[in-house]
Formats: structure tokens, sequence, C-alpha cells
């Protein structure tokens, strides 16, 4: 390895000392999960954030395959003060992906631990290793004829259970709540200890995977959405196959129809008649998933018209705006709760009212009835050719589950978005009591003027909607300081705090959710 104008170092790393590390690297996990060259480090420095790639470009990337190779590997950039970005897949598209925070910062990949370590069928767990996909572990479940199922996200088939619940996604059964359904982890902290979360620090337990708590503080959410420790292992809840799944869809014709529905859905979802997450999409949401891209419609430059949303709508036959749900359990529990949401949605007095025998193999209703019954896919992929061009943004606030809520974001959302070019390309997800607001801001990154306007038009969401008391729950890595402030200065001081105690020499992902040691921010 020789050192050129084109060498990235971590910040404040000598290349003397770097080298030094990069051979300490190779003696602990092999010349072959270290990598150094920029072809080698393509797939890590895949963005989809408006900015330049050098800011997010790795200086190296090592794969551990052992517990024992992490805490090594964190024993090393102790020594030289190297900064290591740690991912389980990589795969977080819109809120992240791959490449680190910050230029320079070395990759710790852990794809390769990829072990799914047991599934308890009677208590209905699972202990898994970083690796493990959704798609690893639904085939594992399938193939060794375990009646249990793992709630999916929408891009499950690559992502994993683990990556999920660090960053608190969400899937769409009723255990799509990924960390309330997360039971025990094992953390490498920053000094190289093991601390297991939980009951796990207990010898000879078998209640790791079966009650949350433990003794005294309760320090699992700690790791979750921060840079405290490594994740070496995690365990979760799966859902026992219930013996009837029922899928089905609400098409809705006009987009002011939002607010009498989420009124709707509310009641459904706190009594858990209906008690998986409920997704109410938007046209271009199902439009792009099915394949439409906008230049079959236009190639006029800014937003799309509402004349041709109107015109997609009837020409795919898809609503304004398209409720899925699922209903779960006997057929006796199945008939009396289906009588209810059909008593409601009458009450209603609109909305078309679709099973999955009505679907008829319809691709977007399949591919949403997938998701609802823990089966993986890729399909909603589709969104990112919409506009083609790689860019997209997750912006994601929350609120309160009521119409007028809807009334207010859906409005708002969508005249920023309009008065930057962008379209509003959303959906909104009714859990208990909250509602997440997820709209991605796609554009073309090849585009630099879009670009600007991208960044420009997340900006204006995030200041818009937060001084209207709304923040989101994730971000990607170009805003995430930025979201960090929206929630104050006190959490900022105590997880500056945090920080310090626990890795006193800045080494874990410092940037990520906007905790570093190294912020100017007043204490």
């Amino acid at each position: 390895m020789n050192q050129d104008n084109n060498t990235v170092l971590p910040k404040g790393v000598d290349y003397t000392d770097f080298k030094a590390a990069i051979k300490e690297f190779r003696t602990l996990v092999g010349n072959e999960n270290v990598l150094v060259e920029n072809e080698q480090l393509v797939s890590y420095t895949k963005i989809m954030m408006p900015r330049d790639v050098a800011e997010n470009t790795p200086s190296a990337a090592v794969t551990a395959t052992s517990v024992e190779e992490v805490q090594g590997v964190i024993k090393i950039c102790n020594k030289y003060k190297i900064p290591v970005w740690t991912i389980s897949t990589g795969n977080n598209f819109g809120y992240g992906s791959a490449a680190p925070v910050a230029r320079g910062q070395v990759v710790l990949d852990l794809k390769k631990m990829n072990k799914i370590i047991k599934i308890d069928e009677k208590m209905c767990t699972a202990l898994v290793e970083p690796g493990v996909t959704f798609q690893q572990l639904y085939d594992y479940l399938e193939d060794n004829n375990i009646p249990l199922m793992c709630s999916m996200p929408g891009s499950s088939a690559i992502a994993g259970p683990m990556g999920s619940i660090m960053d608190r996604g969400v899937g769409y059964t009723p255990y799509g709540e990924h960390f309330l359904m997360q039971c025990g982890m094992e953390q490498v902290l920053a000094n190289g200890e093991i601390y297991r979360t939980g009951m796990g620090g207990v010898g000879g337990t078998n209640a790791w995977q079966i009650f949350k708590w433990g003794y005294g503080p309760t320090l699992d959410g700690m790791f979750t959405q921060g840079n405290y420790g490594i994740c070496t292992k995690v365990g979760f809840w799966l859902m026992p196959k219930p013996p009837v799944i029922k899928p089905f869809s609400i098409e809705f014709d006009e987009e002011t129809d939002i607010s009498d529905i989420v009124e709707f859905i509310r009641p459904l979802r706190i009594s858990t008649v209906i008690p998986n997450a409920v997704v109410i999409a938007g046209v271009l949401w199902e439009a792009a998933a099915a394949g439409v891209t906008r230049a079959e419609y236009t190639t006029e430059p800014g937003a799309t018209s509402d004349a041709i949303l109107k015109k997609i709508q009837k020409d795919k036959g898809i609503g304004a705006w398209n409720v899925y749900a699922s209903l779960y359990g006997s057929p006796e529990q199945i008939e009396v709760n289906w009588n209810i949401v059909k008593g409601a949605l009458k009450q209603l007095g609109k909305g078309k009212l679709i099973t999955e025998e009505d679907a008829a193999g319809s691709e977007l209703f399949t591919y949403r009835a997938k998701l609802m019954k823990g089966i993986p896919n890729l399909q909603e992929f589709g969104l990112y050719n919409w506009r083609g061009g790689g860019g997209s943004m997750w912006f994601a606030p929350v609120s309160q589950s009521l119409g007028s809520e809807c009334d207010n974001q859906y409005g708002l959302a969508k005249s920023i978005l309009n008065k930057h070019g962008l379209d509003y390309v959303g959906e909104f997800i009714v859990g208990w009591r909250d509602m997440h607001h997820v709209i991605d801001v796609l554009y073309d990154k090849t585009n630099k003027e879009e670009s600007k306007r991208a960044e420009a038009c997340f900006n204006e969401l995030l200041d818009e909607f937060e001084e209207r008391g709304y923040a989101v729950y994730r971000v990607n890595t170009q805003f995430q300081d930025r979201v960090a402030q929206s929630y104050g200065t006190v959490k900022r001081r105590v997880e500056q705090a945090i920080k310090g105690a626990l890795d006193p020499n800045n080494i874990l992902a410092p940037g990520k959710c906007g905790i570093d040691l190294e912020n100017d921010f007043k204490l």
C-alpha cells in the first residue's frame, strides 16, 4: 500500500499510523478481509443523498467473522485512534447505506457473521448475528417447517433483523414494531468488553430472549440509533403463524379523503381489531412500486401536475389513497373482526373494499399481502425508478394518528415538495396510537441542479415540520446532526456524557445520530 494524493485517511490519523493499523487488521482477520483499494471500496461508497461521494468515502473496510475479531478490531482502533463505522448488511437505503457518516472512517462489515444461533419453537424466539438477512431467516423457518413468522420491512429480502432493530425500523405484521419485539442483545463496548443486556448477564440463564428487563436500568434502547457499542447478537420474538391471514385493501378516490381514512382506522387499530400497522399509500407510491415511471407521462421539468396524477390513477386502476391491512387468527376470530371492519367502512360511506380473491393476482396487492404474511420481497425498490437518477431521501415525521394531523402534514409536505419541483411520493403508517408519515424525496442525483433543489427541499421539510411540532424518527446520515437538534440540548448533553464515559477515544461511529465528542454545541 503506497501513499498518494488519493489516499483517504481517517480524520486526525497520519499515514504511518494508518498503514500500521492496516497491517494489524490483516494479521487479525486475514488479507482477504481488509480492503483498501478504491475498486474494492465501491460497494461502501454508494449514497443516495445530494452530496459528493467523497464526503462519505471510507479509508478502508474490514470484515470480521467472529466476536473475538470485532474485539480485536476495536483494540487496534483504540490504539491508533481510528474511527470505525459498523454495518450489518449495509442495505439501509434511503436512511443511509453502507457508506460511513464521515470521510475516512473505517467500515467494519459484519455481513459474514451470519449465523442463526437459535430458534426456540416453543417460546417463539430467535437469536441471530448481524449479517443474517430477513430472506435467510424466512428460508430457515420454511425449510425446517417451523410455524413461526418474522415481520418484514419493505426492503426485506436484503435487509436484516439486527439492522432494522438497531435503527428502530418497522414491518407489516402484528409484530411489526421491531425494537418492541427485541429481547436481549450482545454489545462489544469501545474498551473491548462484552455486555449483554436484560437477563444476558446471568450465568446459565434460559430467559435472555424471554424477559426484556432484567434488573436495574434497562439499557437496550441506549444502543439503538446510537454509537455506544457494536451489536454482535440480538434476540427477538417471532409470531406464531395463525390459522388464517386475511389481507385486504381499500381504495379511496380523492386525496381529500385522507383525514376520514385515519379516523376510520384509528379505533380499529387501538382496539386491535386490525392488529398490524395499516399502510395508506398515495397514488405515486403505488404507481412507482408497480413499475410506472414519470417519463411515461411527462418529460416536463418540475413537479408532476394533479391532472397527470388523476390520469395515472385512472389508467392503473389505483386510488388516490390505498389502504392495506390484514386480519390474523382463527376462522371464528377472522369472521367477527371482518364484520367489524365492514361495518365501520359502511358507516364511513366511501372506499372500495378489496379482498385477496378480488385482487386476483394484482402485482401491488400481492407484494403488500406478502409483507403482511411475513414473506420477503423487493417490490418497493420500484420507487427509485419513478424519476431515476439514484437520488432518494426518506423524510419520516411522527404524529398522533388523527385525521387533522394528516390534513396538516399532507398539505404542507406536498406544497414544499412541489415548490422545489419534486413530487409527493408518500404513505401514512398507522400504529397503535402513533402515525409515521413516510415520504420518499426522489430526485435525479446525476443532475446537479435537481440535487441542490432536493437538498433545499429536505432542509425546508425539516424546518417547517419542526416549527409545527413534528420531528422525524429516522433520517439519512447527511441530516442526522440536524435532526438531533430538534430534540433539544439537554438530550444531546446526556448523549455526549454517555459517549465520553463509554468511548473516550471517540472511535465508534462518531457523528452517528449527531453523537460525537467533537461536537461544538454548547454543553
